[in-house]
C-alpha cells in the first residue's frame, strides 16, 4: 500500500507525482504570473484611490526636508504642513487663473478650429492626389490592366424618409437613422442621438479630478503634520538594530533622491517653458503663454511628452499658417528645444546616480500610462527612482538596482562581476571578427 502524502504548509493541497509517489507543489513561475495578473487588475480597478495616495506619498518625501528645516527654527509640523498645502493650492489656483483665459478662447473657437483643420487636411490631400493617381496607374500597368475599377453602387434613398434640421445640423450630436419597411407603404424611422461631446466628457470628469486633488492635499497635510511618526513606525517594524538603521538610511536616501530629481526636473522644465513660450511668441503662434505652460507640464512625461508637444505644435501651426513650411519649422523649433534639454541639460544637472536605464524608463512610462493614463506617466519615473533606491538597500536586490541604473551603473560587489564583463566583451569581439559565412 502506497504511503499517504503528509500535508505541510507548502503542500496544503498536494499533487501526487506518479513516478516518485511524492507530493508535488505548484511551480513558482505560475504563482508569480497569477500574482502579477491580480496585482495589475487591482491597480487598475482601484486607480481612483491609489492615484492620489501615491501622489501624496511622493510629495511627502519631497517636502519632508522642508518640514524638518522648519522644525529646526521652532515652527511646528502642523504649521509647516499648512504652509506646504496652502502654497500648492495657491500655485495650482494661480496657474489655472492664468491659463483659464486662453483655454476659454480655444473652447469658444473650437468650431472654427475644427473647420480650419479639416480644410487644411483636405488641401494637403489634394496636393498629394497626383501622386495617388500615378501610383494607381503604375499599379494598373503592373497588374496587366485587366482589372477595372469598381465604383460603389449607391442606392437611392427610400422615399418619404426625412430627418429634421435640428437632428442633422447639431454639431455635438451623433445621429443614427434606421428605416424599416413593414409593408407596402408603412415605413418606420428611428433616430438615436448621443449628445455626449468631448467637452461634455471633460466637464463630467472635472468633479472626479477635483475630488482627487482635494484628497491628495488633505493626505499630504496629515502626513506632514504627523512629523516623524511614519518614519518611526517603519523603523520599529524591523527587529535588529542593523535593520532599523538600514531602513532609516533608505528613507533618507529616498528623500534626497526624489528631492534632487524632482527639484532639478522642475527647474529645467521651467526654463524650457520660458524658451518655448518665447519661441512661439516669435513665430506668432496663438496663446504663447499656454504653450509655455503645456511645455512645462508635458516635459514631466519622458519621451512621450516631447513627442506630444511636437505633434500638437505642428497641428496648431498648420491651422494658423497658410503654407506647409512654417508649421514644419515651428515643430522643428519645439523638437530642438526638447532635444537640447533631454540630451545635454538634464544629464548635466541630474545626478549620475539618479540616471536610469532608458529602455526601462520607456517601458515603465508606457505601463503606467496604460494603468493610470496621464497621471501614471507623470509618477512613473519618480516611482522608478524609489524602486532603485530600495533595490540598492535591500539585500538580494542589488542586481535589480544595477539593471535599473543608467549608462554608468555602479560595479557590483560580486565575484562574478569581472566574469560577466569578460563574457560580454568576448561576445562582442566574436561577433565582429566572425567570418561572413558563419
Amino acid at each position: 500500500m502506497a504511503p499517504k502524502p503528509r500535508y505541510t504548509a507548502q503542500h496544503r493541497f498536494p499533487v501526487i507525482d506518479r513516478e516518485t509517489e511524492k507530493p508535488r507543489g505548484v511551480p513558482g513561475w505560475a504563482i508569480v504570473g497569477i500574482f502579477l495578473i491580480l496585482l495589475f487588475n487591482f491597480i487598475t480597478s482601484a486607480a481612483a484611490f491609489l492615484m492620489p495616495v501615491t501622489l501624496a506619498i511622493l510629495l511627502f518625501f519631497v517636502f519632508v526636508p522642508f518640514r524638518r528645516l522648519m522644525g529646526k527654527i521652532g515652527i511646528g509640523a502642523g504649521i509647516s504642513a499648512a504652509i506646504v498645502t496652502i502654497g500648492m493650492v495657491a500655485l495650482v489656483g494661480g496657474l489655472g487663473f492664468f491659463v483659464s483665459g486662453p483655454i476659454s478662447d480655444i473652447v469658444e473657437d473650437s468650431p472654427q478650429i475644427t473647420q480650419r483643420l479639416e480644410e487644411r487636411f483636405e488641401s494637403l490631400r489634394e496636393s498629394v492626389r497626383p501622386l495617388e493617381e500615378v501610383a494607381a496607374k503604375i499599379d494598373s500597368v503592373t497588374n496587366g490592366g485587366d482589372e477595372e475599377e469598381s465604383e460603389p453602387i449607391q442606392e437611392p434613398p427610400a422615399p418619404g424618409i426625412s430627418l429634421p434640421e435640428e437632428a442633422t445640423g447639431a454639431a455635438s450630436s451623433v445621429v443614427t437613422a434606421t428605416a424599416e419597411q413593414t409593408g407596402d407603404q408603412e415605413i418606420r424611422v428611428s433616430v438615436d442621438t448621443e449628445d455626449a461631446s468631448t467637452l461634455e466628457t471633460l466637464a463630467s470628469a472635472g468633479p472626479s479630478v477635483a475630488g482627487q486633488i482635494v484628497f491628495t492635499l488633505f493626505l499630504l497635510f496629515f502626513l506632514l503634520a504627523s512629523g516623524d511618526l511614519l518614519y518611526l513606525k517603519i523603523v520599529q517594524s524591523f527587529d535588529s538594530l542593523r535593520e532599523k538603521r538600514a531602513a532609516y538610511e533608505a528613507l533618507r536616501e529616498i528623500e534626497a533622491a526624489l528631492g534632487s530629481y524632482l527639484g532639478a526636473i522642475t527647474l529645467i522644465n521651467a526654463g524650457l517653458a520660458i524658451c518655448i513660450g518665447l519661441a512661439m511668441w516669435i513665430w506668432e503662434m496663438p496663446q504663447p503663454l499656454l504653450w509655455g505652460v503645456a511645455a512645462f507640464i508635458l516635459n514631466f512625461i519622458p519621451y512621450l511628452g516631447a513627442v506630444t508637444g511636437v505633434a500638437v505644435s505642428f497641428i496648431i501651426a498648420l491651422i494658423s499658417f497658410d503654407d506647409i513650411y512654417t508649421p514644419m519649422l515651428v515643430a522643428a523649433t519645439y523638437l530642438g528645444f526638447t532635444s537640447l534639454e533631454g540630451q545635454l541639460i538634464t544629464p548635466y544637472f541630474v545626478s549620475r546616480r539618479l540616471q536610469l536605464n532608458t529602455v526601462v524608463v520607456f517601458i515603465t512610462v508606457a505601463l503606467w500610462a496604460w494603468l493610470w493614463s496621464v497621471l501614471g506617466m507623470v509618477v512613473a519615473v519618480p516611482m522608478l527612482v524609489v524602486l532603485k533606491v530600495l533595490a540598492d538597500h535591500i539585500p538580494g536586490l542589488e542586481k535589480l538596482g544595477n539593471f535599473l541604473a543608467g549608462e554608468a551603473p555602479p560595479e557590483l560587489e560580486d565575484d562574478d562581476e569581472e566574469d560577466a564583463r569578460e563574457i560580454v566583451e568576448d561576445g562582442n569581439d566574436r561577433e565582429v571578427t566572425a567570418p561572413q559565412g558563419a
